[in-house]
């Protein structure tokens, strides 16, 4: 077991979004999943109730908790990338997939957890400073998914 895992609460479909991850993101697997061993406020004994899981590397447990709490914005994976094509393949697959698209790079799946897309190129435009990030935040925040060209030209100004 890891000293930190990070626990993500799902109404009950924990399998299903641990799957699709380890599907999408490399360095990432579905590992075991625990049942309920008697009823529980929103299961049955038996139903699938924890879910281990890694994401990119990062531990994760998907609880089946019910409908009681939603992911919101306070919480979200970030993903760097290379290359327009990489942040393209994740993009749509998370919006493809039921999800939906937002501003500045971020998205959400179809459970409802936020991700932010974020390719390098941009991360080091910020991590310039002075006027280079500047210009490039005012591309970003014009765009939904980043677009790599459009904010490699921003650099240069």
């Amino acid at each position: 077991m890891n000293k930190n895992t990070i626990c993500l609460w799902f109404d009950k479909d924990a399998e299903d979004a641990a799957r699709f991850y380890a599907k999408v993101f490399p360095d990432s697997k579905v590992g075991a999943t625990h049942y309920a061993p008697g009823d529980y406020p929103s299961g049955k004994k038996g139903e699938a109730l924890v879910v281990e899981f890694t994401v990119c590397g990062i531990p994760c447990v998907g609880l089946n908790g019910g409908p009681i709490f939603k992911h919101n914005e306070a919480f979200s994976f970030q993903i760097s990338t290379e290359t327009q094509e990489e942040t393209d393949r994740y993009w749509n697959a998370i919006v493809g997939n039921g999800g939906k698209e937002s501003d500045c790079g971020w998205c959400k799946d179809k459970w409802g957890l936020s991700w932010q897309i974020t390719p390098r190129v941009l991360m080091e435009a910020m991590a310039a400073g002075g006027a280079e990030a500047k210009r490039a935040f005012d591309a970003m925040m014009t765009m939904q998914k980043i677009d790599v060209a459009a904010i490699e030209k921003a650099r240069r100004g």
